[in-house]
């Protein structure tokens, strides 16, 4: 082994602050870097003394150099070789073994062990053979395959299509509105879904992120997305201005005019302009709670600590996937939700539009276009063109339609208004169901409507084929696939109306001849 002068000194250092101005003492079990991770190092108990002390030694380090991801992953990388070796130092055989029973996808581990043992040679720490880093400094690994779950356009990992975003679109807006999922939830799970950002950049935000201005005539609105997994850049020091619709605003608006007057509630106190702003726009009730006033909810406020853990993110889409009823037309079964497929889609979509990979990397918030040349290779599956065969096949798997199928207008909620009609100038397809008001465009619109009642013997056939004609009108005119393809999910709930119709009419026939 390696052996250096002076650095009793260096083991002697006990209080390390993380790149995230966390406190850790190197000697407890394991040490929170910031609001999000956790390392643990309890593991490293068993492992030679001088390599247990000198990798706690170079893990601290790494913790007040490198983003607490990273820290965190040299460390799991370590402990999984170490646990799977059974060895109490590394060993040149043992990695040799090691890497040999890995896949193509998982010499990227030993990369992060490649990463630590440099830094633990470079920094001069004893514990490690000549012969270890000259067997890894050798060694030419292969990275993992970026994207393959958008090159091979996976179903379940992979982008969301037109039709499944439009469809878990409505969902949770009515699931919203129903009172099934939580204002903050809708809020969360809206942004996501809009703007592919990662789970850390929005349990990051700020009230005060949420912008809009008057530019001329034109209202802007946009939001300030602290960036990330950029190399040495501390939390929220550098932004990302991304455009948002009003409607976003508006609903992200309502949600931090409530976290507001929750906290001054929680507090007991009026709170400030100045700490309004401040606060998160998804926080941490338990952790606000412990502020006794507005001097110390600023004071807090002014780091994470009152910011919900990254993990909320991924915790709201479980929560979605099991409430929502949203199908995928590929597969057949309840949509697959993550916060990753978000950014895939964004990208795709994107891409899809002829846009290159500057333009793509600015809206994934990538620093280069390094990682973005999957899109504009592998662009998303659409179909040219929708005929009726192709609706009608695709329509059982879609489940696009929302409503109830009824026999006549008699069995109709409203059956005795007539102004509850469905249809276009031509024909009647059906009835409304609901008392509200809806500024929707009829008949189009109803037949992804929960409250639809379209007729057995509609004329459902006379709408299909309106707007499968427009599509390929729309498609001749603008040459923009993703424009033609706007109504897709129409044309599928349509067309499982008229299957369920053709089901329902084969059952009387069948009756009849009993």
């Amino acid at each position: 082994m390696n052996s250096s002068t002076g650095l009793e000194l260096n083991y002697e250092k006990k209080l390390f602050i993380s790149r995230d101005d966390r406190e850790f003492n190197i000697d407890e079990d394991s040490w929170r870097l910031n609001k999000n991770v956790v390392v643990a190092v309890k593991w490293m108990s068993r492992l030679a003394p001088i390599v247990e002390a000198s990798l706690k030694s170079v893990l601290a380090r790494s913790a007040e150099e490198y983003a607490a991801e990273t820290v965190k992953g040299l460390n799991d990388e370590t402990r999984r070789y170490f646990n799977i070796t059974e060895d109490r130092e590394f060993l040149v055989d043992s990695l040799i073994s090691y890497r040999s029973a890995l896949s193509r996808d998982e010499e990227q581990k030993l990369a992060k062990i490649r990463m630590l043992v440099r830094n633990w040679t470079d920094w001069g720490y004893p514990g490690i053979s000549r012969e270890v880093m000259g067997l890894l400094d050798g060694w030419r690994l292969r990275g993992m395959e970026k994207g393959k779950a958008i090159k091979r356009l996976d179903p379940e990992e992979g982008p969301l299509t037109e039709i499944e975003m439009s469809a878990l679109i409505d969902a949770m807006l009515q699931a919203y509105i129903s009172g099934q999922i939580s204002l903050s939830d809708y809020a969360l799970s809206t942004i996501l879904v809009y703007t592919g950002r990662r789970p850390i950049q929005i349990t990051s935000l700020k009230i005060k992120d949420i912008c809009s201005r008057k530019a001329g005539e034109v209202d802007e609105y946009w939001i300030n997305f602290p960036r990330a997994k950029q190399r040495f850049s501390k939390w929220r020091t550098e932004f990302n201005v991304y455009p948002i619709t009003e409607d976003l605003w508006n609903l992200l608006s309502l949600h931090a005019r409530k976290i507001s007057e929750k906290v001054a509630d929680l507090v007991g106190c009026e709170l400030t302009n100045q700490i309004i702003q401040e606060l998160p726009l998804f926080p941490d009730f338990d952790a606000i709670r412990k502020c006794k006033d507005a001097s110390a909810l600023l004071a807090a406020s002014l780091g994470n600590e009152l910011h919900v853990e990254r993990d909320s993110c991924n915790e709201v889409m479980r929560t979605l996937e099991a409430l929502l009823d949203v199908n995928s037309e590929r597969t057949g079964s309840r949509l697959n939700l993550s916060t990753r497929r978000f950014r895939y889609t964004l990208g795709s979509n994107i891409a899809r539009e002829g846009k290159g990979e500057l333009i793509i990397a600015e809206a994934l918030d990538h620093s280069d276009t390094q990682n973005v040349g999957v899109y504009v290779k592998n662009l998303p599956d659409v179909v040219e063109r929708i005929d009726r065969a192709v609706a009608l096949q695709l329509a059982p798997l879609a489940q696009a339609f929302q409503g109830v199928l009824i026999e006549s207008e008699a069995e109709a909620e409203r059956g005795g208004d007539k102004s509850s009609r469905v249809g276009n100038a031509e024909v009647n397809v059906g009835n409304c169901g609901s008392y509200g008001f809806c500024g929707a465009m009829a008949p189009i619109a109803c037949y992804t409507c929960r409250h639809f009642q379209p007729w057995v013997d509609g004329p459902h056939e006379i709408i299909l084929d309106e707007l499968i004609d427009k599509r390929d009108q729309v498609l001749r005119n603008t040459q923009d696939i993703k424009v033609a393809s706007s109504n897709d999910r129409l044309i599928l709930a349509v067309a499982q109306v008229i299957r369920r119709c053709n089901a329902k009419k084969a059952e009387r026939l069948q009756l009849e001849q009993c």
